[in-house]
């Protein structure tokens, strides 16, 4: 039943099923807490990936990567044929796990019943926490893994309050919305799925947080105690005051490495943008990148690339194409094609424009990269605080706004774009031009640069031996050894 080799050695006694929800962004970290568990604490994995139709080639390639004792088992399509095509993307993410639910209880099945291990506990992704319900069932430890922020998670537990608080559509509120550790936020800079309520995509994030708080055992969510402290101390006090919820264990940030291998796999655009940045000045150097799913406007991304050739500041830029279709890696794009005539010729030498996909650990990780512009989705803006790189924010959709509101008021490690200082929500060139140079070069880029260095610190120091992440994992995985002795 498993798609995997056959290991090469005994695999551990003990196993943790994995069950992360559709996209190679939410794959990422539950393959990275799958490489940690092993490596601590010689537990064999076993990650169960549903599949939406979309053909998940990144997926299926990252999931080759993996050592033996890491096995994914891949489940069957779903048809979401049903869906309409303009569905918010957590409304189809969501309907993918609830009809994958069949599927997961077979497969939990198998393993329970095989000869690879016992299974000690189901790991979760919050948008699949129906799947906590089918583990339950089958005895066997539900547990969450929650790859957004604290801040993210807060507003999920508290959403069922805040529905009977505010009969109002939240982004008509007139006061900033405030939840316990948090910094107050406005209304429209909710995630998307909050903004309206008469949606499907709102009345499936309380339905996957209900789940949560009343099915998971414990929630370990992808962010560490020193960046939100805060709001972890909120969600201590809450649990001890009223004597229930679910324990929450910060064991980020689970980053992502790109080892040796990695570099043998990298586009010659990719081995040349490297290259160039080993001949940039130390810090000098703005990398822009949207996401797997980030797009833009026509209209925007030509006020985009105007802006970075009137800042003249030195750039390395992953480009897609504008327009609301989501671009695989595997796509061939062409950039001359859709910039602004005349921009290449205008930015040689200053700026270097990639098509599709960059190697981001190593871009960020690399001294002469001074800021990043960003999507701001969650592992991004860890990947960001951990290689000690300042964010100028520029959120598109989902919870980059929350996290935008974060990074930049709580966190003090980045600058946000002003979608009002232009007509429809554009952000124009002279305003761009100016937040580039104001990260790059300004007081406020000395400012965020220095906070972003002690975050990357802390980072480090959280995910060290002794660190507060390592430990709450380990407080997790005893737990699991405990259960099933």
């Amino acid at each position: 039943m498993e798609d995997v080799v056959a290991a090469a050695s005994p695999e551990p006694n003990l196993r943790v099923v994995m069950v992360p929800s559709p996209g190679h962004g939410h794959l990422i970290p539950f393959v990275e807490l799958s490489k940690r568990l092993l490596l601590r604490h010689n537990f064999s994995i076993t990650i169960i990936v549903p599949d939406n139709g979309s053909g998940m080639i990144p997926q299926r390639q990252l999931l080759q990567t993996l050592p033996p004792t890491v096995s994914p088992l891949y489940l069957p399509p779903v048809s979401l044929s049903d869906v309409p095509s303009d569905a918010n993307v957590i409304t189809r993410v969501t309907l993918t796990m609830i009809r994958s639910l069949p599927a997961i209880r077979d497969a939990l099945i198998h393993l329970q019943h095989g000869n690879r291990g016992r299974v000690v506990a189901v790991v979760a992704d919050f948008l699949g926490a129906d799947a906590l319900q089918v583990a339950s069932q089958l005895q066997i430890p539900p547990y969450v893994f929650y790859t957004c922020s604290a801040f993210h998670l807060t507003l999920g537990l508290k959403a069922p309050e805040l529905h009977q608080t505010h009969p109002e559509e939240f982004r008509d509120s007139s006061e900033p919305l405030k939840l316990p550790g948090c910094v107050p936020f406005p209304g429209p800079d909710l995630p998307d799925p909050y903004l309206d309520k008469k949606k499907d995509a709102y009345k499936w994030m309380l339905h996957v947080h209900e789940r949560i708080s009343n099915d998971a055992a414990g929630i370990m969510i992808n962010s560490f105690m020193e960046l939100e402290s805060e709001i972890f101390k909120a969600l201590t006090e809450e649990r001890s005051r009223t004597g229930s919820g679910t324990a929450v264990y910060p064991i980020g940030p689970v980053p992502r490495l790109e080892s040796d291998e990695d570099l043998a796999k990298l586009s010659n655009e990719s081995i040349e943008c490297l290259k160039w940045l080993d001949k940039q000045p130390e810090s000098s150097v703005l990398f822009i990148s949207f996401g797997s799913g980030g797009k833009q406007s026509q209209v925007q991304f030509d006020e985009l690339a105007h802006g970075l050739a009137k800042s003249g500041k030195r750039f390395i830029w992953v480009v897609k194409p504008p327009g609301n279709n989501i671009v695989e890696v595997t796509d061939s794009i062409v950039p001359a094609s859709f910039l602004p005539e005349g921009f290449l010729e205008k930015t040689k030498g200053v700026g270097l424009v990639i098509p599709g996909w960059a190697p981001q650990i190593r871009i960020l990780s690399h001294g002469s990269t001074g800021g990043f512009m960003s999507h701001c989705g969650w592992n991004s803006s860890l990947e960001s605080i951990t290689n000690g790189v300042p964010v100028l924010a520029w959120r598109n959709h989902a919870e980059q706004r929350m996290n935008a509101v974060f990074l930049a008021e709580a966190a003090k490690v980045a600058l946000r774009s002003d979608e009002s200082s232009g007509k429809d929500g554009i952000v124009g060139r002279e305003e761009i031009a100016r937040y580039v140079n104001a990260v790059l070069d300004g007081e406020e880029g000395k400012l965020l640069r220095r906070k972003v260095k002690e975050l990357k610190a802390a980072a480090n120091t959280a995910i060290g031996n002794d660190g507060s992440s390592t430990k709450s994992l380990d407080e997790v995985a005893n737990l699991w050894k405990i259960q099933n002795p």
